[in-house]
């Protein structure tokens, strides 16, 4: 009987608790809609937007591009090598467009000057070379500007919202309330937080394509001092 009663009384407890506190309820059933909290960011995030979109973009489409440029023959250099030391100009010609890669081309614009100073046959192929990297260093340079403008336009839209609090601040008088100045807060916060993670997805996205460049010019450069050694053989 005794635990009877104390198990009511317990029951009674939390139902008063629960019809005197109602905002306990109302916090259970809301729930942070990102969607809703980014349209209270205001006009700012559409630029932040657009910036992300070209982030995103670029990073898979040159991420792509570098990676196919990046295909390597184990066999190429050594079937180029038989070619030219068996005179077969135009077989190695053919397999350098049937390869079609960056080295492929500088092989192939190499091939083409045989007969020439060794001078030239370097300075023709270092061109090539330049080409093909200022190929695969497309649009990084705008992938950069996006990191950098990203989290500047957010602070941009931080600024704007506290003009947007303290101007209904100074016009509410002595009746300020929260809800007058969250319209000015949620534009100063979500937009620097906005700004900022695109900003730090656009760096990392750069320098992810920036190494895996420089990982494919090493390549380069090491396949043109293999192609000018085995040039320099006949005059051992």
């Amino acid at each position: 009987m005794l635990l009877n009663n104390i198990l009511a009384f317990i029951q009674t407890d939390i139902e008063v608790d629960t019809l005197s506190n109602p905002a306990a309820d109302q916090a259970k059933e809301m729930s942070l809609n990102y969607i809703d909290l980014a349209f209270k960011g205001g006009w700012i995030m559409i630029p932040i937007f657009l910036l992300s979109v070209i982030a995103i973009y670029i990073f898979f489409e040159r991420f792509y591009a570098i990676r196919q440029a990046s295909i390597e023959d184990t066999n190429f250099m050594d079937r180029i090598k038989d070619y030219i030391q068996n005179r077969q100009i135009s077989s190695a010609i053919e397999l350098c467009e049937t390869t079609n890669t960056p080295v492929s081309r500088m092989i192939k614009t190499g091939i083409t000057r045989i007969g020439r100073p060794l001078g030239d046959v370097n300075e023709a192929i270092q061109n090539i070379g330049n080409l093909e990297v200022s190929k695969l260093e497309k649009n990084l340079p705008t992938l950069a500007t996006v990191s950098g403008a990203a989290p500047m336009i957010g602070f941009l839209g931080t600024v704007m919202g506290m003009i947007q609090a303290f101007y209904d601040m100074a016009n509410a008088g002595n009746n300020i309330e929260i809800s007058l100045l969250s319209n000015g807060i949620y534009t100063a916060m979500v937009t620097t937080v906005a700004g900022l993670i695109v900003g730090i997805i656009a760096y990392f996205a750069y320098n992810i394509l920036v190494a895996k460049v420089e990982k494919c010019v090493f390549n380069m450069e090491a396949t043109t001092i293999e192609f000018m050694d085995l040039l320099n053989e006949p005059a051992r």
